[in-house]
């Protein structure tokens, strides 16, 4: 487990998310958090994938309720 200050940008603003947590696996980091955020478009009801906040990184919506962030390991 990593603290979420040393992996996250604070362009993020998910730090402050009460139930987040983020795993390594390998090279790769999973970070998964409730989601807060409007979307200003239809949001698939399962799963909805789309571009990241920074380059490199995936979102994954699921159930539109966890964010499923998947990014490189920068530790």
């Amino acid at each position: 487990m990593a603290y979420l200050e040393q992996s996250l940008n604070t362009r993020f603003s998910l730090q402050l998310s009460p139930n987040a947590f983020v795993m390594r696996l390998g090279r790769r980091e999973l970070f998964v958090c409730r989601d807060f955020r409007q979307r200003p478009y239809a949001v698939n009801p399962l799963v909805d994938c789309s571009t990241g906040v920074q380059p490199g990184h995936l979102e994954i919506l699921l159930a539109r309720k966890w964010l499923v962030i998947l990014s490189c390991a920068k530790w």
